[in-house]
């Protein structure tokens, strides 16, 4: 069993990572983050046009390349690195990923298209002000309305809710939690952005007050869909960490050999020696589990479950460690507001609790193995 990387995908490895080089800079970053929407067109269209990005894992009956989650992972990873300020994952991994799972070839024909050209902003709303991750914190009803449903209530942290063109939204029936589609600009929908201290990547409110909504898949079936679509997420969350992660080893360890302090490198203390040395095995270790859990996403196998909250616990805690140590080794200058490592720090920790926390991921993992 070989888990490297095929030649194809290196290559697209390597185009991503020229396009977001060229796209997504420092500078472009942080005038991106500062704005209400988040990101800019004319380099979405590009995405899609020119890369099929937003296609990526999409099945080509459905306008889509029909790449498996290996490539996904591959591209996730370019993007953590770069810090994109793109609606993607809201778009691909959680919205798309909801349409492919859900078994509704109807909802499918009628969406995937759209988000496989780049013309759809779409997103998943099914966390509420509680703020848990499981099934049981999805109390938001819904109504049958005649022929369809009207769904009322709040939805809270929603990925780009704010300018999302569809909403894939989790809701109670007397079957159990079902899934909807609405549009972005319905009657009756309200959308507020979100403070947030990850700038790089928007939140927002979504209050429903009475919006009409079409039924996703079968009723009272939604939470087997979403319990496999946040494995999923959580899968291609580690794979934006450690790309993420890499960039903060990468940028301590060149730092450690050009600061002199005392008259020679700052790396060649061994207390900096320690910090690199330690930053590197967290970083290698976590894209052991990233790609391991990356290939178990691609076969959709018995282990993903299990995999998928090792892989979230484990990349979490080494981002956020690399992030901060990054800090500590740049030492004053790592904490002003011009320098990128704080841009890294504040990702890493939204992306830490995102999706559930490393403690509630490896209270979720001993329960699927049966501890």
């Amino acid at each position: 069993m070989n888990f490297a990387f095929s030649e194809e995908q290196e290559q697209l490895r390597e185009f991503v990572r020229t396009f977001l080089e060229n796209y997504s800079s420092e500078t472009t970053v942080r005038e991106l983050m500062e704005t209400e929407e988040g990101y800019d067109a004319d380099t979405w269209s590009m995405m899609a046009e020119q890369l099929g990005l937003q296609s990526l894992i999409i099945p080509e009956e459905h306008g889509g390349q029909g790449f498996g989650y290996v490539e996904l992972v591959v591209v996730l990873e370019e993007m953590g690195r770069a810090l994109l300020c793109a609606p993607f994952f809201s778009t691909v991994v959680l919205a798309a990923n909801t349409l492919i799972h859900a078994d509704d070839e109807v909802a499918a024909a009628e969406c995937l298209p759209g988000i496989a050209s780049g013309e759809t902003i779409a997103t998943l709303a099914f966390t509420e002000e509680s703020g848990r991750w499981d099934e049981g914190g999805i109390t938001m009803e819904a109504s049958a309305a005649g022929d369809g449903w009207t769904l009322s209530g709040t939805k809270m942290y929603v990925l780009d809710g704010h300018i999302a063109d569809l909403v894939l939204v989790a809701a109670r029936t007397d079957s159990g939690v079902s899934l909807f589609r609405v549009d972005g600009d319905a009657d009756g929908l309200t959308r507020t952005p979100l403070a947030t201290m990850d700038m790089t990547r928007k939140q927002a409110r979504i209050d429903f007050d009475g919006v009409s909504a079409t039924l996703v898949g079968a009723e009272g079936g939604g939470w087997v869909v979403l319990e496999r679509v946040l494995d999923l997420a959580a899968v291609a969350l580690a794979a934006e960490q450690v790309g993420g992660a890499q960039v903060c080893l990468d940028t301590a360890v060149q730092y450690a050999k050009d600061r002199v302090q005392f008259g020679r490198p700052i790396g060649s203390f061994q207390a900096i020696k320690h910090k690199c040395a330690d930053m590197l095995l967290e970083v290698e270790s976590a894209k052991s589990a990233a790609y391991y859990a990356g290939w178990c996403a691609a076969e959709l196998n018995d282990e993903l479950p299990s995999v998928a909250s090792l892989a979230k616990a484990y990349c979490s805690e080494a981002y956020f460690h690399t992030t901060a140590e990054n800090i500590q080794i740049h030492g004053g200058i790592g904490f002003t507001w011009e320098h990128p490592a704080h841009l890294y720090f504040k990702r890493a920790k939204s992306s830490e609790l995102l999706f559930g926390d490393p403690t509630y991921h490896r209270e979720l993992l001993a329960q699927r193995i049966g501890i």
